[in-house]
């Protein structure tokens, strides 16, 4: 008896491999790739402006790194005692000003100087829905920018709009050419956040959906060195069970983007690095290790026995980084 509905996903060709060097951007669902790939050693950038939600957001911010944009005192506002942009998601806002923009334009040097060499480019995206300042915002020179996050700002500061298929095809299809301008070597994988964003609704989620995934599909047909993996159907269509989502109903939960983690490895990760995760895997799981009794001499052998084990694993994969873990086992 079959439980799942099988799903066939294609090998991504060419796979992902150590070495790569991955920018990854987009919604919260991007940083489960994301963390799962950093914490395996893999060279990443993830979310230089924060977590982003609409195709419309994400490609103003990766052109914003190919362009390197440096943001100044006029692109900041402030609201509830806190410096931020429009462009960028809540973890960049402060209360000094001066600090704000220093660790905005780090970030953009940052992401502009890694997206030139980049392998890879992970876009997930969540909403079709798109926000724009109006004409009952306080900053009458910012009428109709397009907004990544409201910061909860007053509701009625803002245009909501579900972009289009036509739009966002634009959009990607502008930002897609300007990244191959920008490093030609570069390729771009698409997913779609399983996330559900039901304060826009059921109905207008499902709509929300269904244009970016027509769209993504419209531009991966088109390009060459353009891809999608199917996030969104390994839950909505695969799982499609509430006990796969944590409690808001919304949002996957741990089964769920560990069963989505599990497939996209299987899928899109070259057998080697396969080898190598395993081998890292037994580090990590190591380092996160809480031990009952840390004065014991069955403790003290433990740390030392994986001490060894990292050193040498490093040793092995010189491009693997162990600072952290050695640091952690090297304890007295």
């Amino acid at each position: 008896m079959d439980f799942f509905t099988p799903i066939q996903i294609e090998k991504l060709e060419p796979p992902v491999k150590y070495g790569d060097n991955i920018l990854l951007i987009g919604s919260c669902f991007t940083e489960h790739i994301g963390n799962a790939l950093i914490e395996h050693k893999f060279e990443t950038l993830q979310n230089p402006h924060g977590i982003l939600f609409d195709p419309a957001s994400v490609c103003h911010s990766l052109v914003s790194y190919i362009e390197n944009k440096k943001y100044t005192e006029s692109d900041l506002f402030y609201l509830n005692e806190l410096w931020q942009t429009w462009h960028h998601h809540s973890r960049f806002s402060g209360i000094d000003k001066d600090e704000v923009l220093k660790k905005i334009n780090a970030a953009q040097e940052e992401a502009h100087s890694f997206l030139k060499t980049a392998d890879w480019v992970i876009i997930t995206l969540g909403s079709s829905f798109s926000y724009r300042l109006n004409m009952n915002s306080p900053d009458s020179e910012k009428i109709n920018l397009k907004v990544a996050n409201c910061h909860r700002a007053p509701g009625q500061w803002f245009e909501k709009k579900m972009l289009t298929i036509e739009e966002i095809i634009a959009l990607l299809d502008n930002c897609y050419h300007r990244l191959k301008i920008f490093n030609p070597h570069l390729k771009i994988q698409f997913t779609i956040s399983p996330v559900r964003h039901l304060r826009d609704g059921v109905i207008d989620n499902n709509r929300s959906k269904a244009r970016l995934i027509e769209a993504v599909h419209h531009i991966v047909s088109k390009f060459q060195g353009t891809y999608y993996f199917p996030a969104y159907e390994l839950v909505i269509d695969v799982l499609r069970d509430y006990r796969f989502y944590d409690i808001d109903l919304a949002h996957p939960n741990y089964p769920a983007t560990a069963f989505v983690l599990e497939k996209y490895t299987e899928a899109c990760i070259d057998e080697p690095s396969l080898q190598i995760m395993r081998e890292v895997k037994q580090i990590i799981t190591a380092r996160k290790h809480k031990p009952f009794q840390p004065d014991t001499e069955a403790h003290r052998l433990f740390l030392q026995t994986h001490f060894e084990k990292a050193k040498a694993l490093g040793e092995k994969y010189p491009f693997l980084n162990f600072t952290e873990e050695l640091a952690y086992f090297s304890q007295k």
